[in-house]
């Protein structure tokens, strides 16, 4: 995919999401692919994370994990899973038909671009920092558009708005995840500091 493939793929994600979509559930990479290209993924995720908060230097207080790279990148893919199988297991409760590992791999996908989009805010955030806040919006209603469209393709849903419902209850699930996730986090947490 390096060179020749990867950045017609890129464009066609930015104007054609359902082809790009399903040129990439064409390929049937293996579930061990897939999930090791998650953890890949929040690795560079959590990475660019970090250096976002170094430039920007935010005024208000983060959570403590954002200073802990370690336990926020536990935070990042745990996310994902839970992110991956609510968005399917929602699909699936309303009707649509597809495979985890389609889902898993478009939700791949768009976290490699999201990270290359942080990248562009990074430098604009430097250089010109108005111009990084248009970009961030750019991309906000932009990977929307895209995420949706890539739910439609991998659940074979009829329309965007049947996407949309999955992205909703698809929330709630990340939600419900996340919360018990936080708890785990903060458990393990405790636990580290108080062998120190």
């Amino acid at each position: 995919m390096i060179g020749t493939a990867f950045f017609p793929l890129v464009q066609a994600t930015l104007r054609s999401p359902r082809i790009a979509a399903e040129q990439i559930i064409a390929w049937q990479l293996s579930r061990e692919v897939l999930w090791t290209a998650l953890a890949l993924v929040a690795v560079l995720n959590t990475f660019v994370i970090v250096l976002l908060i170094k430039v920007a230097q935010p005024d208000m207080p983060l959570p403590s994990y954002f200073s802990a790279p370690l336990v926020l990148y536990v935070l990042l893919a745990g996310i994902l899973v839970v992110y991956v199988h609510a968005i399917y297991w929602a699909g699936l409760a309303i009707g649509g038909q597809g495979m985890l590992g389609d889902v898993l791999a478009l939700v791949v996908w768009l976290q490699v671009l999201r990270a290359l989009a942080q990248v562009g805010v990074l430098v604009l955030t430097i250089l010109v920092p108005p111009l990084a806040l248009i970009l961030s919006l750019t991309i906000a209603v932009w990977g929307l558009w895209v995420l949706l469209s890539f739910i439609a393709t991998a659940l074979n849903l009829p329309t965007i708005g049947h996407a949309a419902a999955v992205l909703i209850i698809g929330a709630v699930g990340v939600v419900l995840g996340l919360g018990v996730l936080l708890s785990l986090i903060g458990l393990a947490a405790q636990g580290v500091l108080s062998n120190v």
